[in-house]
């Protein structure tokens, strides 16, 4: 059963890519070939850089995966593995894709604006503000609590009570591979150095960090922190945080995108030894196709679709399509291959994350014991299954086991990272577009914004309510508000295709359900909130501010569908339209 699961999704993402993918490319979009990129039109060589199209699949892919289609399937399986099975596929074909390709193509029309900007341009300036206020509470506090996991992940354990392994070995490879990258993008950028061997060079030395991180694990920050009194993870959330910063500011082709592109054969490698272990020695699903026996898990609709998130369609793509990517396109003609493959592509990741949990663990009774006591929460047990359940698969190739765990684990966690630096970067985006608002022109500054950025991340990973971390007390409403960002993106796309006089049923289908399910969402969790006793007042207060601006987005939205584009710019973007 695990074989065929494998080659259906793979046949599926590959038939979607050659079919699905073109059609939303020339029928409903209607791309120009000849169309010039904002990254030639506007180059500066900090953010807006042409870039060869397989650097920036990797950079595009590492920035939009890091956690989210790890822990989001690894979760849900404790509904079964066949509804993840079946949103993964056809939510990232139908869904999760066209959402990022289009929100993609729609920036490189607007000169590499942000989906922020763009609201403004087919929406209306109150959409935008709106908009804006979302994106900065969605990226701060996903930005601090991923701060938090990673300083979780580089501590010896995953959990005060010491049942589950940290990953202290990821240290050194995901530090030095920032040092690699800095001198990738030098040679590449400013010697000259043909890609091939500027990659192969990257590669033997991440390659080399990694046996070192697994040989000599860093524990010195530990250490410092138990002599000082200080809290482990504390620690380590100031030193990302400095490195977030430091990595917001520096120009792209310096550090993100080298050490992305690095980073992605990671991943790459590690699918790879999965799917051949896989087929190797192929397991049984010890998982059930459907598990409905613990109440603990909630209701499958809408939880599921929230759950997984980014294995299947993710707001957040949409900020990092439009906000980073979008001004480092080469060719228009690449934007499928980097904006629809990249979302087919982490489809995939979750596909592997689903076969690891439901057929690595050995048995029924081991799956059990790992998904049972802990419902949907537990950090710790999800990344130790995970990482057990594909580590078995890569054992089968002779690899000793051991080894497989730990490469799987600085996988994870230097993807964890992707997203850390990348999110940074685009809340700074974020905050410069809030100054442009608001007429604060000191907000425009990109030090002052990182600044601004860095320290909304921190409020969410150190502050503490009610003696928990704020970014933890909220992170329920993280699933909901990414949905809800994502349904926004397609609303902004379909009322712009609808403008642009384009077929819109193919993202006004995708928008209709994804708005279906994060208001139902939203709604059962204000419902248990008023439940609880003490009502928690700070996650109640969120999720009703969130769920009403959605609602006066979604009105704008239908009521502006009246009127014409109305910025002179729109003429343009017309124009370079393919009929």
């Amino acid at each position: 059963m695990a074989v065929s699961i494998a080659v259906f999704s793979i046949v599926a993402f590959l038939l979607a890519y050659r079919f699905y993918g073109t059609f939303i490319q020339d029928q409903v979009l209607g791309i120009d070939p000849n169309r010039v990129t904002p990254s030639h039109e506007l180059e500066d060589g900090v953010d807006f850089v042409p870039t060869n199209k397989f650097v920036l699949f990797g950079h595009h892919f590492a920035s939009i995966a890091g956690l989210g289609p790890i822990l989001g399937p690894a979760i849900a399986m404790a509904w079964g593995w066949l509804p993840a099975l079946i949103w993964i596929v056809f939510g990232s074909i139908f869904m999760g894709a066209v959402h990022d390709f289009c929100a993609l193509e729609l920036s490189l029309r607007y000169k590499g604006r942000s989906i922020g900007e763009i609201t403004a341009r087919v929406i209306g300036d109150r959409a935008r503000l709106l908009f804006l206020l979302i994106i900065f509470f969605l990226l701060a506090l996903a930005m601090g609590v991923f701060a938090l996991t990673i300083g979780t992940l580089f501590s010896s354990f995953l959990d005060p009570a010491k049942q589950y392994p940290g990953y202290p070995g990821a240290v050194l490879p995901t530090f030095g591979l920032m040092l690699i990258a800095c001198a990738i993008g030098f040679l590449v950028y400013k010697k000259n150095v043909p890609l091939g061997i500027a990659t192969v060079i990257g590669l033997v030395l991440l390659f080399a960090i990694t046996l070192g991180g697994m040989e000599y694990p860093i524990l010195f920050v530990e250490n410092l922190a138990a002599k000082m009194q200080w809290h482990a993870g504390t620690t380590w959330v100031i030193i990302l945080l400095a490195y977030a910063f430091i990595a917001s500011v520096l120009p792209v082709w310096l550090l993100l995108q080298p050490r992305d592109f690095l980073n992605s054969f990671l991943l790459y490698a590690s699918m790879g030894m999965i799917y051949l272990g896989l087929f190797w020695n192929p397991p049984e699903m010890a998982a059930p196709a459907l598990h409905h026996d613990y109440v603990k898990f909630g209701q499958m609709f809408p939880l599921l679709f929230i759950t997984i998130a980014c294995g299947a369609v993710s707001g957040f793509h949409n900020l990092v399509s439009s906000g980073t990517t979008a001004r480092q396109i080469d060719r228009s003609t690449d934007s499928k291959f980097v904006g629809y493959g990249g979302m087919l592509t982490e489809g995939a990741l979750a596909v592997v994350v689903i076969l690891a949990c439901g057929a690595g663990l050995g048995s029924r009774e081991e799956w059990l014991a790992i998904y049972v006591p802990e419902g949907l929460n537990g950090l710790g047990p999800r990344l130790s299954a995970v990482i057990t359940g594909a580590g078995s698969f890569v054992a089968s190739l002779g690899i000793p086991e051991q080894f497989a765990q730990q490469f799987l684990a600085v996988t994870i966690v230097a993807f964890a990272m992707t997203t850390l630096d990348s999110a940074t970067r685009l809340l700074r985006y974020n905050v410069e577009e809030i100054g442009k608002c608001f007429r604060l022109s000191f907000l425009e500054n990109r030090y002052v914004a990182t600044t601004v950025a860095v320290i909304a991340i921190g409020f969410f990973a150190l502050w503490k309510i009610d003696g928990r971390p704020a970014g933890i007390l909220l992170w329920m409403l993280f699933g909901t508000t990414n949905q809800l960002l994502a349904c926004l993106g397609l609303l902004v796309v379909t009322v712009y295709l609808h403008k642009m006089r384009r077929p819109t049923v193919y993202t006004l289908v995708p928008m209709v359900f994804m708005f279906t399910v994060t208001f139902a969402a939203i709604i059962l969790q204000m419902k248990e909130f008023l439940a609880s006793d003490p009502v928690p007042m700070a996650p109640l207060v969120v999720s009703g501010v969130v769920f009403f601006m959605a609602i006066w987005l979604t009105v704008e939205g239908i009521l502006s569908t009246r009127k014409p584009l109305i910025h002179e710019e729109d003429e343009a973007v017309a124009v370079g339209v393919a009929s």
